[in-house]
């Protein structure tokens, strides 16, 4: 395994959470109900929450949101433990492991286009394998020799992939040079040492992609919480690029209320009564995952 993976000062069998956004806008109520269930798990076990913030795709991301990120986070008194790691400054971790990958035959140099791979089903075939193609505009593609069908989530109980998917080579290091956030991802919670991972139902698609990862990696795979995805008026999810309003930033309270009762959390009766901290220690003290619906789940 790549020698920048393995990193951690925490205590054995700590848990370790996170909470990791990009910085293509301000945190939305969909981005608080991912902010405040990783936080909640977290607490409630004792254990610490990092935040990182993804910011590995320059062309996607607005100046000032990552501040603005963590000025809210901060506001809506979700405290995180340590210093918050930027994606923009791993580039040697992401570059180590692709030349480790390469070394052990993991990996391989892709030219085909996005609309080839469309007219053959969607899923790509794995054309360039054995091509031995060079690196000069080509993306890099993990050889996946251990492809992982089916995962369990806390929540939601065992979840199964499109074979297809679970099976294709995907890309880790895109054409024009960025790395791919599958790749990215894992390495970092592999050296943050992240023991679970809670976060939207939008990302349970790429889970078996990223355990497949940690497994050619040789790092150990954490447990996996998707939570149910906040919906607009249209049905379609809050997110950035639907214009989702960001967080006000007046009295937190009344949004932490909103958010744990879409997480079927049980209130405090005089919650108008207490101040932030207050509220927030109720909500670790009473969290509880059962209580989170999983039928009829956004996201599946």
């Amino acid at each position: 395994m790549p020698d920048t993976i393995h990193h951690s000062d925490r205590q054995q069998n700590q848990y370790v959470g996170r909470f990791a956004p990009s910085p293509s806008g301000d945190l939305h109520f969909g981005s608080l109900i991912a902010a405040l269930g990783s936080y909640l798990q977290a607490r409630a076990q004792g254990g610490q929450w990092l935040v990182r913030i993804e910011d590995i795709d320059p062309p996607r991301e607005i100046p000032g949101a990552a501040a603005r990120i963590l000025a809210t986070l901060d506001h809506y008194g979700l405290h995180w433990d340590g210093s918050v790691i930027y994606q923009s400054q791993r580039h040697e971790a992401y570059r180590a492991t692709l030349d480790w990958l390469a070394q052990q035959g993991l990996s391989y140099y892709c030219t085909c286009t996005r609309s080839r791979i469309q007219q053959i089903g969607g899923y790509y075939d794995g054309y360039c394998r054995e091509r031995h193609l060079p690196a000069n505009g080509a993306a890099i593609r993990l050889r996946q020799t251990q492809p992982v069908y089916a995962f369990y989530d806390k929540l939601l109980g065992e979840l199964h992939a499109d074979p297809a998917l679970a099976k294709e080579d995907f890309i880790i290091r895109r054409r024009d040079g960025l790395f791919a956030y599958n790749l990215a991802v894992v390495v970092d919670d592999a050296f943050q040492g992240v023991t679970e991972i809670v976060r939207g139902a939008d990302l349970i698609e790429p889970t078996v992609r990223q355990i497949a990862l940690y497994q050619q990696l040789q790092q150990p795979v954490p447990s996996y919480v998707h939570l149910p995805l906040a919906l607009n008026h249209d049905g379609n999810k809050l997110s950035k690029q639907n214009h989702a309003p960001p967080l006000p930033n007046g009295d937190p309270r009344p949004v932490l209320v909103e958010a744990l009762t879409f997480l079927h959390q049980p209130l405090p009766e005089n919650w108008q009564d207490l101040d932030l901290t207050l509220l927030l220690r109720f909500a670790v003290e009473n969290w509880s995952l059962a209580t989170i619906p999983a039928s009829g789940f956004q996201g599946q």
